[in-house]
């Protein structure tokens, strides 16, 4: 961390204390579920700043937003939603920034199933496939990306049962209705392993980068709790744990 940002995170801790601690609302992408929700106790700890966490769909959120939700932070899981809220007027000017690059994964809880290479997908040896919906997950849509690339996509269109975010494509195979799907690293990565089952870290060379954004909304003007977090997100405690769950900067 630099010395000038953590000069603003300890000023702004002080701030907080007492009388003066603030909360924030964050619409949080749902592949940041596990992450944020450390990050969100360890900010509360360390500057009395309360984060009041939504998860979901990077697109529901957008539609939410412009339906008058009061989220003011979205952690989103891509970079052009932001930069779309922001081109309409609706964030901060100058809020925007990466917090995190995410992976791809594809994961089954039976081990064995999915290989290193991610080969199961054109031994099509299963009944099932979860992806979350591409039009609404970008995770959803780096996942039919991958399928593309790899020429299986039309092959395994019947096998494909859709989530509507990257939380309900993991719980397609975490209960079992579905053998293997691709998720987000961080869902299946816990203390910098993966915890059970077998599964295939897709290469970034076969989708665009999932570089994740976030941004302050135009109702948090002057919101000391969000400048908090905006600052408390890019400092060394934040981004050790965001390296804990797979994600790159």
């Amino acid at each position: 961390m630099n010395k000038l940002l953590f000069a603003l995170i300890s000023t702004l801790a002080c701030a907080a204390s007492g009388a003066n601690a603030g909360e924030v609302f964050v619409a949080v992408a749902a592949n940041f579920t596990a992450p944020m929700t450390k990050i969100a106790a360890a900010f509360q700890q360390e500057t009395g700043h309360k984060a009041t966490l939504s998860f979901g769909s990077t697109g529901k959120f957008y539609a939410q937003i412009h339906n008058g939700a009061p989220f003011q932070v979205l952690l989103a899981a891509d970079q052009d939603t932001p930069a779309k809220l922001e081109r309409e007027g609706l964030t901060i000017p100058g809020s925007r920034f990466t917090y995190a690059i995410g992976r791809l994964a594809l994961w089954s809880k039976q081990d064995g199933l999915v290989d290193a290479k991610g080969e199961v997908l054109r031994a099509h040896n299963f009944e099932k496939i979860a992806v979350a919906d591409p039009k609404l997950a970008p995770y959803g849509a780096a996942a039919m990306e991958v399928l593309d690339k790899l020429g299986v996509r039309q092959v395994l269109q019947a096998k494909i049962v859709q989530g509507e975010n990257i939380s309900m494509a993991y719980q397609w195979v975490s209960t079992g209705n579905a053998q293997l799907g691709f998720v987000a690293l961080s869902q299946i990565m816990t203390d910098g392993s993966i915890a059970y089952g077998s599964s295939w870290v897709v290469p970034t060379t076969l989708h665009a980068p999932i570089r994740q954004d976030a941004v302050a909304l135009k109702n948090s003007k002057d919101n000391i709790a969000v400048t908090t977090l905006l600052a408390y997100l890019q400092g060394d405690k934040a981004k050790s744990i965001i390296k804990s769950f797979g994600y790159e900067f």
